[in-house]
Parts: C-alpha cells; sequence; structure tokens
C-alpha cells in the first residue's frame, strides 16, 4: 500500500502537515495537491486545532515543486482544469483563519515554495535552498512572481523568476523571503515553536487580522490566477514546456542509469 501523500498529527492543538512524497522530493502531484487541500479545509474548520505547520519528509527536500512526470503528460485540453486545482491547494493555505508556519527542511521549489509564500511564517536554515524554477521547465513564472511582491523587491523577483535560480536560505532570509532562520536541524521544532507562540494568541484576533490580510491581497492573488492560466497555456501550445520537461526527464534518467551501474561495478 503506497503511504499517504499528506501525513497530519496533532498535539498540544498544533497540526503538523507533512508532505510525504520523499522518494521525490515531497514533489506536488494530484494525489498530494488533493490531499493537502483536504487537510487544511478539515484543519481549519477543526476548534481543537491552533496553529498549523507545514513540513516535508525527510531530510532532502520540503517540496521540491511540481510533478514533472505528470505534467508533462497533460494534454492541453486538461491544462485549465489541473491549474485550477493547483490554485485551491495554494487558497487552501490561505484560507486558514489560523496562523500556518511553513518549516522547510531542504529544498523548496516552485510550487513547494508558492506554499511556503502562502503561510504567515517561513522558517529555515542557512543552507535550505529556495527558489523559482519554473523557466527552467519551460513554464512561466507568474503567481510565484506575485506571491514574492508581497516580501521582496522587483529586482530580487525579476532575478528569481527570470533566472530560475535557486538561493540559499541564508540569502532568502536577506531577501525577506523567509521569516526565520535557525541551525541546520532545528527547522521543525523552531516552527512548532513558533505555532505555538501565535496559538496562544487571543483567537478572534487573530482570525480577524489574517482575513483582513486576505482581503488586501486577494484581489492580486486571483488576477494571478487569471494571468497564469494565460500564460501556461501559451507556453503548452508552442510545445516549449513539453520539450524542456522531457529534455529534463531524459538528463535525470540517464544519470539514475550511470548511477545504477556504477554500484554494480
Amino acid at each position: 500500500m503506497s503511504p499517504t501523500p499528506v501525513h497530519v498529527e496533532i498535539a498540544d492543538a498544533i497540526a503538523t502537515v507533512t508532505l510525504n512524497r520523499p522518494d521525490r522530493l515531497n514533489a506536488v502531484d494530484a494525489s498530494l495537491r488533493a490531499a493537502l487541500t483536504e487537510a487544511l479545509g478539515r484543519l481549519g474548520r477543526d476548534d481543537a486545532v491552533r496553529a498549523i505547520v507545514i513540513t516535508g519528509a525527510g531530510e532532502r527536500a520540503f517540496c521540491a515543486g511540481q510533478d514533472i512526470e505528470e505534467t508533462v503528460a497533460l494534454p492541453w485540453e486538461r491544462l485549465v482544469t489541473w491549474l485550477t486545482t493547483q490554485h485551491a491547494m495554494y487558497q487552501s493555505v490561505r484560507d486558514l483563519d489560523k496562523p500556518c508556519v511553513a518549516a522547510i527542511n531542504g529544498v523548496a521549489a516552485g510550487a513547494g515554495f508558492q506554499i511556503a509564500l502562502c503561510a504567515d511564517w517561513r522558517v529555515a536554515s542557512h543552507d535550505t535552498r529556495i527558489g523559482q524554477p519554473e523557466v527552467k521547465a519551460g513554464l512561466a513564472s507568474i503567481v510565484g512572481s506575485y506571491l514574492m511582491t508581497h516580501f521582496t523587491s522587483l529586482t530580487h523577483n525579476i532575478g528569481l523568476s527570470l533566472t530560475g535560480e535557486l538561493v540559499t536560505g541564508q540569502r532568502a532570509y536577506e531577501m525577506g523571503l523567509v521569516s526565520e532562520l535557525v541551525a541546520p536541524g532545528d527547522v521543525l521544532a523552531a516552527a512548532q515553536r513558533r505555532a505555538r507562540a501565535m496559538a496562544a494568541l487571543p483567537v478572534t484576533a487573530m482570525r480577524v487580522s489574517k482575513q483582513r490580510f486576505r482581503e488586501l491581497t486577494q484581489p492580486g492573488f486571483d488576477e494571478a490566477l487569471a494571468a497564469a492560466v494565460r500564460a501556461q497555456l501559451a507556453c503548452f501550445a508552442s510545445g516549449e514546456a513539453q520539450q524542456t520537461m522531457r529534455a529534463f526527464l531524459a538528463r535525470r534518467d540517464k544519470g539514475a542509469a550511470r548511477g545504477t551501474d556504477a554500484q554494480k561495478a
């Protein structure tokens, strides 16, 4: 039996939500997307839960982004539906009326980075790798670039969005993309400490404050989602996205095969 793509553990009114596809660096596919959206909606309605921490299984990644094997297989006729479910996942983080802390262990790229940006507080270590590599996969950086406008300068936003390069947690903290920098190995514990501190604050004040932030940013977020649909349709119509992603998978598979041959030798 395959492990659940999202694992939830509740202790002392804090829910720790773990993205649980470590063999795929916790990349987002249909099963994880649906499970995360459902789990956050359920936890948001649970009055016994006062705060939520989102993290990734294993030590290598919080979430390496969208699972390219799923994306490259998408027929263009299903692209809008796929984007709609992807955007609903981000909205499920934004819709939380209780504190949400992202414990960024390892790589947070693309969709994973965007999940973290939708949280209220982001904890990382100096050697975490963070970024927006969509252009390297032949996709447009739209939702991620919009979310970054709230935390960093246009210079940094353009640099991350148009190069696709990842930066360290230290650099992301200096850019304003990370809220708290801690020692490697202490990311989850620090995120849970922050969640407990925020959970101790008055519930109504927290709820209405978060609602106000959502009201301020929702129109721009909705516009970014609509722009993302137009942009990704253009990328798929050109054929560049599929070609680029297939080339990436071929390089990855070739590298994996070399590694297997070396082990046999």
